[in-house]
């Protein structure tokens, strides 16, 4: 599928912490009530889209308002 999110990884530590990676780089870490939830998450979705979401790296639907706006209408030539 187009556009799917990918490379992102997860681990948790011994204190229930959720460490985030996205190719390799730190993305986000999750703690407490936010870690339990993404957690409780990831059994039912899809894992990488559900950390996409939850670190922000995802695309967020306005690509297009953007190329048409005037500002930005001397660039697609």
């Amino acid at each position: 599928m187009a556009g799917k999110a990918a490379g992102f990884e997860f681990t948790v530590a011994r204190s229930g912490e959720v460490a985030i990676r996205h190719n390799g780089l730190p993305a986000a870490t999750l703690r407490g009530a936010a870690a339990q939830k993404f957690l409780a998450d990831v059994e039912a979705a899809d894992p990488q889209e559900l950390m996409a979401r939850v670190t922000g790296n995802y695309r967020r639907g306005n690509e297009r308002t953007a190329r048409n706006h005037p500002r930005n209408a001397r660039r697609r030539r």
